[in-house]
């Protein structure tokens, strides 16, 4: 009986999923989005709803699956399947993931469920942007922010499971937005797709003005889409939201790069699309800290759209 695998990207905004053949060839994918406000059984429930969807789409059984795997933008100790918490998904935490998909996939089902930048790194270093490098960091900018460690050709997971967790880096101790990590300060709660919003809604309820809440509608609405484009407006508050991302990327980068001395980085996630808008100025920070001329390499993921799911089902091998 021919096997199949699939692989499965869960983001803060949605969930992706793709079915794969034996030879790793992607022959079908679904896009769903991500409900916040479900909890952990109920978020569960509809990806086992979403995956016999996508079983009954191509006329195939369980029977069939060899093995699921799954990207969590997620705290996840690896052994277990257990999520501890999800920054960007807060009801998610403290759960038995694989434990509960099996009680309603069945026991003969392969389950491995791991970190989204994990899968992510998985993907582009196997297939993408960071092929023939022997240590790579795959930096997803999105909703979140998040590394996957590649050394010596291998991912590093750490003690736990959870390393490269490293949006939440403090940098301003109890200062600034609180984040999903429930701390106040860390990286990714200045320039994380999903964090600016709330800076510039903070700064738009302080009476500051912005072309972006026309260009969105409201302000609850604006997303970085409209930061881009009230940036060729030549917005303040615009510009200011850019130069605020890009700083603090940089020093993100420059943090990473001292401490592991990797020096291939890609980039993936939604903030890519950008591109020099924001990364030329990421690129500057970082030179300005970085005070030697050995390479360090800056790189886009190739994967595209769908390097998640094709990270979630290279768990399986």
């Amino acid at each position: 009986m021919k096997q199949y695998a699939i692989g499965i990207d869960v983001g803060g905004t949605k969930i992706a999923y793709g079915l794969f053949d034996s030879d790793k060839n992607l022959i079908d994918k679904h896009r769903t989005f991500s409900e916040a406000a479900l909890s952990s059984e109920k978020f569960f429930d509809k990806i086992v709803d979403d995956i016999y969807g996508m079983l009954n789409k191509n006329n195939l059984a369980l029977e069939h699956i060899s093995g699921i795997g799954i990207g969590m933008p997620s705290y996840v100790l690896f052994e277990e399947g257990h999520i501890v918490m999800t920054t960007n998904l807060t009801n998610i935490e403290n759960f038995s993931a694989k434990k509960y998909l099996l009680e309603k996939l069945g026991q003969n089902v392969r389950v491995i469920i791991d970190n989204d930048g994990h899968t992510g790194a998985l993907a582009e270093h196997r297939w993408g942007a960071g092929k023939g490098f022997k240590h790579m960091l795959y930096c997803p900018v999105s909703t979140g922010i998040s590394s996957g460690i590649i050394i010596n050709d291998e991912l590093f997971r750490g003690s736990y499971g959870w390393s490269g967790e490293s949006g939440h880096m403090i940098v301003t101790p109890d200062e600034g937005i609180m984040c999903g990590c429930k701390n106040k300060g860390c990286l990714m709660s200045y320039c994380s797709g999903s964090m600016i919003v709330k800076h510039i809604a903070n700064k738009i309820e302080q009476g500051e003005q912005t072309v972006m809440v026309d260009l969105a509608g409201e302000k609850e609405n604006i997303t970085t889409v409209h930061i881009a484009q009230a940036y060729a407006m030549k917005d303040a508050m615009a510009i200011w939201a850019i130069e605020q991302m890009a700083k603090y990327l940089g020093i993100w980068c420059y943090n990473l790069y001292s401490t592991l001395n990797i020096n291939c980085f890609v980039f993936g996630g939604g903030l890519v699309k950008l591109g020099d808008l924001i990364f030329v100025r990421v690129r500057q920070v970082f030179d300005s800290y970085n005070h030697n001329d050995y390479p360090v390499y800056f790189k886009f993921a190739e994967l595209g759209d769908d390097f998640g799911i094709i990270g979630a089902v290279e768990l399986l091998f």
